[in-house]
């Protein structure tokens, strides 16, 4: 299947794209970039402007001078009108699958998104964050540069996350902090019963990664653990 460019869209040098994508008008993808399948770039989206660092280049990548580690995007995503992604410095900024990202949302430098990542209305990612697959991010939320937000956590609108959210926790105000356990979000990922039981002691820091939970979900939540630094 062909990609559907706008003939006001720019596609500079060094962006790869897959098929079967949409690029919306005045949209502008710049390189080092690559992009998989079916994904939907709506009007005025901008992929790959250098990284907001003072003293850090700002390459003009639309006329083929490129810099930076790139954006590199997955499957199936939607990113909604103003959506902005920047370059990476160390490691290429990472949208997975499925993602979400609606309008005015940003995504900075070194920013990783798992899978099936939500971004609302104008949140905001600082450098370096990394969101876990099937986060949702609330309206306006504000992210600081190397923040973490677990697998299956939700962030409220407004919040102001510091540094790290556990997984499945609903995380509300600023500084944001632990409210509650995503329950939803964990039905929605097939846990329930005992399993979500005993997941809701696990997201409280009282237990390990429970048994009983889908393969995927178990996996995601020992990924985390062996990522996460130990205490001190």
């Amino acid at each position: 299947m062909s990609n559907r460019i706008h003939p006001t869209a720019v596609v500079g040098d060094g962006v790869v794209l897959g098929d079967g994508n949409v690029v919306g008008p005045y949209s502008v993808i710049l390189g080092p970039c690559r992009i998989g399948d079916g994904n939907w770039i709506g009007p005025h989206v901008s992929i790959g402007a250098a990284a907001e660092s003072r003293g850090g280049p700002h390459p003009v990548a639309w006329d083929g001078e490129l810099d930076g580690e790139g954006v590199e995007i997955g499957d199936r995503n939607y990113l909604r009108e103003y959506v902005t992604v920047h370059q990476g410095t160390k490691r290429p900024t990472r949208i997975g699958d499925d993602c979400y990202l609606l309008t005015r949302s940003h995504a900075g430098h070194d920013v990783a998104l798992g899978d099936a990542v939500t971004l609302s209305c104008s949140a905001q990612l600082g450098g370096h964050t990394e969101i876990g697959t099937y986060a949702n991010i609330g309206m306006s939320a504000v992210l600081h540069q190397f923040s973490r937000v677990g697998p299956g956590a939700m962030i409220g609108m407004g919040a102001c996350v510091r540094r790290e959210i556990a997984p499945f926790t609903i995380a509300v105000g600023n500084p944001a902090r632990a409210v509650g356990v995503n329950e939803i979000g964990l039905t929605r990922c097939g846990v329930n019963g005992d399993a979500a039981a005993a997941m809701a002691e696990y997201v409280k820091g009282r237990g390990a990664v429970p048994d009983g939970l889908p393969d995927d979900i178990a996996a995601l939540l020992t990924a985390w653990e062996r990522s996460t630094p130990a205490p001190a």
